[in-house]
């Protein structure tokens, strides 16, 4: 298997001794590397993926072809943060500019006087 830029591969003690037990890993690809090698190895530019599948290290790998193994399952990546409601420049975290909307009123105001 020849990687593409943006597969999501299995790095295990299959691609390299280096990677065998527990020190295998995901690894998202983002370059593959042309430059000659020893025959069936290959040099990957990517990202090591947790299983939260967000992206924790960019490595530069060295591997065999004939150990590489696409991955079939990941989890999405979670959002784990909330979302918030645009703040206008006026308001202090308090919200009473998003209610009473003079964060609105300001803006159209400056648009109005540089007209």
């Amino acid at each position: 298997m020849r990687p593409s830029l943006g597969d999501l591969l299995l790095i295990d003690g299959r691609a390299s001794v280096q990677f065998a037990g527990d020190r295998a890993l995901t690894f998202r690809v983002v370059s593959v590397c042309d430059r000659p090698t020893y025959s069936g190895w290959i040099w990957l530019t990517g990202y090591e993926i947790n299983r939260r599948g967000n992206a924790t290290a960019k490595r530069d790998i060295y591997i065999q072809l004939s150990g590489l193994h696409p991955v079939t399952s990941t989890s999405a990546p979670s959002r784990s943060r909330a979302t918030r409601p645009y703040a206008s420049r006026n308001d202090q975290g308090d919200g009473r500019a998003g209610r009473d909307r003079s964060g609105l009123r300001a803006r159209a105001d400056a648009r109005a006087d540089a007209r």
